[in-house]
């Protein structure tokens, strides 16, 4: 029997989550047509705790009180060790929107984080 994501840690949600929105991202590019490399480069654009922070706090206010809740634990959890190339805080919004899509996932509802996606998407300057 599948654990219940409920019970998980933020992250164990977030591991998750890293894998489905790095898939999220390369689904879109990959409906461009463009050689791998050119692919890989925006992928890296968009799969980054600095690109991912932002989306986080242009999601939050969108959220129910459930993804919020699941997004601040994320956000609020222990991760140890921070890149030098961004700040704690972008880091860990980063980490509260892998649990996010993590938590989605594995609940089975594809449905609501592909629409969170595209409202990214929708709404990022890349």
């Amino acid at each position: 029997m599948p654990q219940n994501p409920n019970e998980l840690s933020p992250l164990t949600l977030a591991f998750v989550g890293d894998g489905v929105y790095s898939l999220l991202v390369r689904e879109r590019l990959a409906q461009t047509n463009r050689p791998a490399g050119e692919l890989h480069r925006l992928s890296v654009k968009q799969v980054n705790a600095r690109a991912q922070a932002g989306a986080a706090a242009f999601l939050e206010e969108r959220l129910t009180e459930k993804e919020k809740s699941i997004l601040k634990r994320g956000r609020n959890a222990h991760v140890g060790t921070v890149p030098k190339s961004v700040s704690v805080g972008e880091y860990h919004a980063a980490t509260g929107l892998e649990a996010l899509f993590g938590y989605l996932y594995l609940c089975g509802q594809a449905e609501r984080m592909r629409e969170l996606f595209r409202m990214i998407c929708e709404n990022a300057a890349y």
